[in-house]
């Protein structure tokens, strides 16, 4: 990356004023982001450079970052014409903000592109080409392929999550791209149109969402290209993702028929069965407690941690923050007490020896789930 793109991160006013865009843009790049205040303006910059010659915009979807990302991207459009923002408020995840981009655009073509400036922006007149062909309906930009690489961008931890997360998508779901991680990707508009109905809002791969939706209906080109180091910032990405991501997989090999929100509130209640069997445990040993005192206790420690995944994934949309999570947390404590009681009870017809005080509190455990989802869905996480 040249040294004259980075200092223009050193004021987000940097980016000057441009030449009025022609209507109809035919190519529009969605930039999701959240707290890439320093990033954005590079990117609109790099993009003027990369794209000469072509018509296109760049729609900035923003998930209400607190640094300003929004206000710095308008500073730009109000002397760059090609520029807009989309500020999204109560509405959070990379899918999410890059359907609305998608939905917001009248291109024929549509790409979507971190603005981190770990892709390579340099690659998109190639990938504009491959479609404008018509040889093909989406164009991936993937570290996978023959003179491909991850480069610097990712530790080796997460470069090892991403290899697996590809090996499990094109197994499960049977999906032959490869690198369906990829979170660069150039497509039709009107195909991602036809499967935006069947999309989850939820997530973070929303290439992998596109592409086991569309059954093999699309056809791919992919291109290789290496994965660059951030610059500003620090990657969203957390372990919570890893959940999120194994709920994307298990809606789709199911046939979407089961909400990947129901997954993700069933993955965290299964993380939470740990924690219940855990605290069970050491209620028992460690505390001497009777079994339904240690069944109750457990219980309530489960719901703790439950709540505070759930409000950082599952829920992430509607997060609860400030006193909100307090009285969430009371909410979520009062909705899920049917719940506990038949969870003790079920546990306790079960618990007929110390030895099985696994299966009773798995019974005890599973018997409150149902419950609990609707009931927190409906109160404790309610739509504003």
């Amino acid at each position: 990356m040249s040294s004259e793109a980075l200092q223009s991160a050193d004021d987000v006013n940097a980016t000057p004023a441009r030449a009025t865009v022609k209507s109809g843009a035919e190519l529009s790049i969605v930039l999701p982001t959240f707290n890439e205040v320093q990033n954005v303006p590079i990117m609109v910059d790099l993009l003027h450079k990369t794209l000469e010659g072509v018509d296109w915009e760049v729609i900035v979807v923003d998930d209400n970052s607190p640094d300003g990302t929004s206000e710095a991207g308008r500073r730009i459009a109000r002397l760059d014409p090609r520029v807009r923002v989309i500020r999204r408020i109560g509405r959070r995840g990379l899918s999410g903000a890059c359907v609305e981009g998608i939905l917001a655009s009248s291109a024929s073509y549509v790409a979507v592109m971190d603005a981190d400036l770990q892709h390579d922006e340099s690659l998109l007149p190639q990938m504009l080409n491959e479609l404008r062909s018509g040889e093909a309906d989406l164009v991936v930009a993937s570290r996978k392929v023959e003179g491909g690489t991850i480069g610097e961008g990712l530790s080796k931890v997460r470069a090892w999550g991403s290899n697996l997360a590809n090996s499990l998508a094109q197994k499960l779901l049977n999906v032959t791209l490869s690198d369906p991680m990829s979170g660069f990707f150039m497509i039709r508009r009107d195909k991602v149109e036809e499967l935006t109905p069947q999309l989850s809002a939820q997530g973070f791969k929303i290439l992998l969402d596109i592409v086991s939706t569309a059954k093999g209906a699309l056809r791919i080109k992919e291109l290789p290209f290496t994965f660059r180091q951030r610059q500003h910032g620090e990657s969203k990405l957390d372990t919570l993702v890893t959940l999120d991501y194994f709920g994307l997989l298990l809606a789709k090999y199911f046939g979407d028929m089961i909400s990947v929100r129901f997954l993700m509130f069933g993955l965290v209640g299964a993380s939470g069965l740990v924690v219940h069997l855990i605290a069970l445990r050491i209620f028992l040993v460690a505390g001497a407690m009777e079994f339904n005192w240690a069944q109750t206790a457990a219980s309530f420690v489960a719901m703790t941690s439950n709540f505070f995944l759930n409000n950082q994934l599952t829920y992430r949309d509607r997060r609860l923050t400030g006193i909100k999570t307090v009285i969430g947390l009371f909410t979520f404590y009062a909705v899920c007490s049917v719940g506990v009681l038949a969870n003790v009870g079920v546990a306790d017809l079960v618990y007929a020896k110390p030895e099985y005080w696994w299966l009773a509190g798995t019974a005890g455990a599973i018997m409150g789930a149902v419950w609990n989802y609707a009931a927190s869905s409906a109160l404790t996480w309610k739509k504003g």
